[in-house]
């Protein structure tokens, strides 16, 4: 997905670029540098999911908002896996990809965002193959969904921004918050999708 970062961020329109760039730069990050919150508010703004997402990022362990927000994305992601009709080629890659959500959330539970991000990924991108087929493997993926839907385009978009984040140097050494701000990026628009 997203093979071609720069030719992905030149398909986003002009109106979100800016604000998607401030979050994955094309180029990607300086040294000592990583995403911001604030930078992952602003795309959370522009996927129509800006509002709760804040609340969802300003909530405590110990209000369980974070925890049942989990629970409510992998029983929407099973039921996204498990719904979407597919090849009977793909059977295989579809039941595999519902082994991968288990993993994730132990990591997530975890703490442990670097891995979780990478596995996110991976899952975006096997989601993504079983939504739009080779579509989603090729350079112009993210002009395909943005036409179809722009913040649906935006979305994937991420998706193919963390897939090549994950062996990223700056994700080795990201503060532990904006590694969960960027997973809750993901999963709270796919809660929602």
């Amino acid at each position: 997905m997203f093979t071609c970062p720069t030719a992905a961020s030149k398909a986003l329109p002009k109106v979100y670029r800016a604000i998607a760039e401030r979050l994955f730069p094309p180029a990607g990050f300086p040294a000592g540098k990583e995403p911001t919150i604030e930078a992952a508010e602003a795309f959370a703004d522009i996927l129509g999911i800006g509002e709760d997402y804040r609340r969802l990022l300003n909530s405590s362990k110990s209000d369980g908002i974070i925890e049942e927000s989990l629970e409510h994305f992998q029983n929407n992601l099973d039921l996204l896996i498990q719904k979407t009709w597919v090849e009977k080629a793909d059977e295989e890659r579809k039941e595999k990809l519902l082994d991968t959500v288990p993993p994730l959330m132990d990591l997530i539970e975890k703490g442990d965002y670097s891995r979780a991000l990478e596995g996110f990924g991976v899952i975006l991108e096997e989601l993504a193959y079983l939504f739009f087929g080779a579509q989603s493997q090729k350079d112009d993926f993210a002009e395909y969904a943005l036409r179809i839907d722009p913040e649906m385009g935006l979305f994937w978009w991420y998706g193919g921004q963390l897939r090549g984040a994950s062996g990223a140097p700056w994700v080795k050494t990201a503060d532990k918050n904006i590694l969960l701000a960027l997973l809750l990026l993901g999963i709270w628009y796919l809660t929602n999708f």
